[in-house]
């Protein structure tokens, strides 16, 4: 049985598949791929079936990074019987997955995992911003994801 995260921010266009596609691939380069299942969704539901905003694959593409098949979806109350860990990108996602959320869920903030990060830093929505946003977010992301793939090798092995 594999341990499963679902990465959430509000829409499912922008961060939270980036993290997701960036987690995955962290997991691979840690060797805990095979282990960890990682998802993506969004808190609102009004993008469900579309793609990856583009500045946000462009950005991934520019870094090596597919983003290429995801498809946005929402996070559902029932998703807490199948998910493990749920990492919000930022308070108002995080408030409103933990109303969603049964007794004992583990819902956190995504940056809670980066070491260098200071206590309840959020991942900012770069939507209405410009495509340097993107590049921020990829950062912060990149940083979280290293920080939850070495929590996860201590306590999957």
């Amino acid at each position: 049985m594999s341990y499963r995260i679902c990465v959430v921010c509000m829409g499912n266009i922008c961060r939270s598949p980036m993290a997701e596609v960036v987690l995955r691939k962290t997991l691979d380069d840690h060797g805990l791929g095979d282990l960890v299942k990682v998802d993506s969704a969004g808190t609102g539901g009004w993008h469900q079936g579309g793609p990856m905003d583009a500045r946000a694959a462009g950005v991934l593409s520019e870094h090596g990074y597919d983003g290429s098949e995801h498809r946005a979806r929402q996070f559902l109350s029932d998703w807490y019987d199948r998910v493990d860990l749920v990492l919000a990108m930022d308070a108002h996602n995080l408030g409103a997955l933990r109303r969603l959320a049964p007794d004992g869920a583990d819902v956190r903030l995504f940056r809670s995992f980066d070491p260098a990060a200071p206590e309840g830093a959020e991942v900012p929505d770069p939507y209405y911003g410009e495509r340097e946003g993107f590049a921020e977010v990829l950062e912060m992301v990149e940083a979280a994801s290293k920080g939850l793939a070495e929590h996860l090798a201590v306590i999957l092995r």
